[in-house]
């Protein structure tokens, strides 16, 4: 199947805000080209081995790279495609109004599925984070060191490699405070990294939900590559309003969103949650934290920490009413 690969230039701080308004139009997946994840990995002069030397050339390049790919069959006419770009556009200024965007080109192209199902591969590699995770892609082959907690990864189509600061903030969020049996739900699983990551932390149940079907299904094998499909179901669906999950309770909720969803989320996710749950939530650029700390505490939650990295935080709560 051809794609319409539309590519925007952008800057670091506006990507996940434009790629949750873009996956909302419809895209069939988000490549990301940000020379600043590479900066993030592990300097260790083995781990560069893993990287195209050609990639290093971009280090010192500000400028971000989003494709973004929707299929013929979605854009079937010149129309549809100038209807398309109109909303992109719309969505750029949407996010440039609390968020650096940078210059926000638009560019337009035909790509085939193969030609870009692979190609962010060259920039994901083996990375540690918190006290005992290691990240490793499942096409590489990598030694682990004593009590690494090792989470083979294929982002595929989905966002949330581990890479991007509110993923990691999230997963040592969870390293620190997931125990043994607890259930904990996903929201907004993308690749599943965070589920997976809470069932080798001791998870006895993990749901995680997307309502990007694309997510859905490697979140899913996902799951299978780490052998946790006893402990995580990934489930299409919007968990803090679906009926089908109003009985569960749960000993943790992570949501690595957006601000704005999260600021909607937080006196819904209530039901789903114990009393002296934890809600970790993340997504969130820095000039929206006070009002995500404002909705969270509102919706009757304690706030434990703030955690900075970058242009984003990451709140850590607990319900107390």
């Amino acid at each position: 199947m051809n794609y319409h690969q539309i590519t925007i230039h952008t800057v670091s701080e506006a990507v996940e805000a434009l790629s949750y308004a873009f996956l909302e139009l419809g895209s069939g997946g988000v490549e990301i080209f940000d020379p600043k994840d590479i900066l993030m990995q592990d300097k260790s002069p083995l781990s560069w081995d893993y990287i195209d030397e050609d990639l290093l050339k971009d280090l010192s390049r500000d400028e971000v790279l989003m494709r973004v790919y929707f299929s013929e069959e979605a854009v079937p006419d010149p129309a549809a495609l100038e209807n398309l770009l109109l909303k992109i556009r719309q969505a750029i200024s949407n996010v440039s109004e609390y968020l650096p965007v940078g210059s926000g080109i638009v560019e337009t192209s035909l790509s085939r599925e193969d030609d870009w199902m692979n190609a962010w591969k060259a920039y994901y590699k083996p990375f540690r984070l918190g006290k005992h995770i290691y990240v490793v892609p499942s096409w590489i082959e990598a030694e682990t060191e004593p009590g690494d907690i090792r989470i083979e990864m294929d982002p595929g189509m989905a966002f949330g490699t581990g890479t991007h600061e509110t993923t990691s903030m999230c997963i040592e969020r969870l390293e620190e405070i997931v125990r043994m049996g607890d259930t904990v739900l996903d929201i907004g699983c993308g690749s599943g990294i965070l589920g997976i990551v809470a069932a080798k932390c001791g998870a006895g149940k993990v749901i995680g939900s997307d309502l990007d079907v694309n997510a859905v299904r490697v979140a899913g094998e996902n799951v299978q590559k780490n052998h946790v499909s006893d402990l995580v179901s990934i489930v299409h669906a919007d968990l803090a309003a679906s009926e089908a999950f109003k009985d569960i309770q749960a000993d943790v909720i992570v949501a690595n969103i957006i601000a704005d969803v999260i600021i909607d989320l937080a006196p819904k996710a209530v039901r789903l949650l114990k009393k002296g749950g934890y809600f970790i939530t993340s997504g969130i650029i820095l000039e929206r934290k006070d009002d995500v700390l404002n909705a969270i505490k509102n919706a009757g939650y304690e706030v434990l920490s703030v955690g900075e990295k970058g242009s984003w935080c990451c709140i850590l709560s607990r319900l107390i009413s």
